[in-house]
């Protein structure tokens, strides 16, 4: 049987919003003008979330029409509700339902951006094909993926939901390291399929404050599909929470200003060639 599609909650997710944001901007800072043309630029954010990185989009380029697709109805309705609508440079902001697994452009784009989302995505990079094609020459796809599948945080929940007294609920509900491809990796897709490439890693040491930090920050993104998959029983969810809580605190102890939390990050940015370059 098949994994739950976790189910995602916008209000979790942004209770670390400071420190989720820093890797778009970083992304962001990285990425070229645009094409020009007759027209204001196109622009798709791939899992959009709750729409507040998106809206950054809009600051980048305010005359731009940008369009962030997620899959999750929870994240579009906040999406929706807090940013959808005309952008005060005239541009506009709208949000749609799609599936990152089988969303194939249907008009140019300038920019297709994607923020902590393709590691949900299994066998991502052979869509990178058709994302580029839809490209305008001299277009960008940029996207950052985490690069911390081997790390304490991700290691324990997976050792934890392998464990005879839960492999029966969780076989196969977590991802592991080939979540995601080494940048070395994503660097020969890029450039093999006509674009060049700027690719990176970064590893951020959050400082986290408050009662059990990073099992707090991973009930937000890492732990939805066991939050799901146990939301039908809560004293199995609560047993499963108290193990992974021990085991985190062990693995990231709380320092006299708060909770150090290392996180690698992948980044990369293609440029798709323009005729004759």
């Amino acid at each position: 049987m098949p994994a739950p599609v976790p189910v995602w909650d916008p209000a979790q997710y942004l209770r670390h919003a400071d420190h989720r944001t820093r890797p778009f901007t970083d992304l962001l800072a990285r990425i070229p003008d645009l094409p020009e043309g007759p027209r204001p630029p196109r622009i798709a954010d791939l899992g959009c979330g709750p729409g507040n990185v998106t809206a950054l989009l809009a600051d980048r380029w305010p005359t731009a029409h940008i369009t962030g697709y997620d899959n999750s109805p929870e994240m579009l309705d906040k999406a929706v509700t807090d940013h959808q609508g005309p952008t005060p440079g005239g541009g506009r902001l709208d949000f749609a339902h799609a599936d990152v697994r089988t969303w194939t452009p249907d008009e140019p784009y300038d920019l297709i951006v994607s923020n902590a989302t393709l590691q949900w995505v299994p066998g991502h990079a052979d869509r990178f094909a058709d994302w580029i094609a839809a490209l305008r020459p001299g277009g960008t796809f940029a996207f950052q993926v985490p690069g911390n599948f081997s790390a304490p945080s991700h290691r324990l929940m997976r050792d934890l939901a392998g464990s005879a007294r839960w492999r029966d609920r969780l076989a196969d509900t977590l991802r592991h390291e080939d979540a995601v491809l080494a940048p070395e990796a994503y660097l020969e897709r890029l450039t093999g399929l006509g674009c060049t490439a700027d690719v990176w890693e970064t590893t951020y040491l959050h400082l986290l404050t408050g009662e059990d930090p990073v099992l707090d920050w991973l009930k937000g993104t890492g732990l939805r599909p066991v939050l799901t998959a146990l939301g039908d029983d809560p004293a199995a969810l609560e047993e499963f929470l108290d193990e992974y809580r021990t085991a985190l605190r062990e693995a990231y102890p709380a320092g006299p200003h708060g909770t150090p939390f290392p996180f690698r990050r992948i980044f990369a940015v293609a440029v798709k060639k323009t005729a004759g370059k």
